[in-house]
């Protein structure tokens, strides 16, 4: 992996099959994202469903500013449910 030029968005393929882990997970039916340190510090995730598609690269200050708000619940907005976009206010989840 040293040799390679590692950039956001490349195939996560290209960062080899061993060393990612799914450090969450839920009753989503195995839909997970993926997460991969690199040898530099910097964390790699891909979806667990599409392992060749896109790797999101992230350096090791974003990924503890993300988690350490998502912790103190500065990401608690992405749980709220969305409207269906009918125009009719039922939420998507209930729907």
């Amino acid at each position: 992996m040293d040799r390679i030029r590692i950039y956001n968005g490349m195939p996560a393929t290209e960062l080899g099959s061993d060393g990612w882990h799914k450090p969450w997970s839920g009753g989503n039916g195995g839909e997970c994202v993926e997460a991969l340190r690199l040898g530099d510090g910097r964390v790699a995730l891909r979806q667990s469903t599409d392992p060749g598609g896109p790797a999101l690269i992230y350096t090791h200050g974003e990924i503890k500013s993300f988690i350490e708000g998502a912790k103190a619940g500065a990401a608690d907005f992405l749980l709220t449910a969305a409207p269906c976009g009918c125009g009719c206010g039922t939420d998507r989840r209930t729907a």
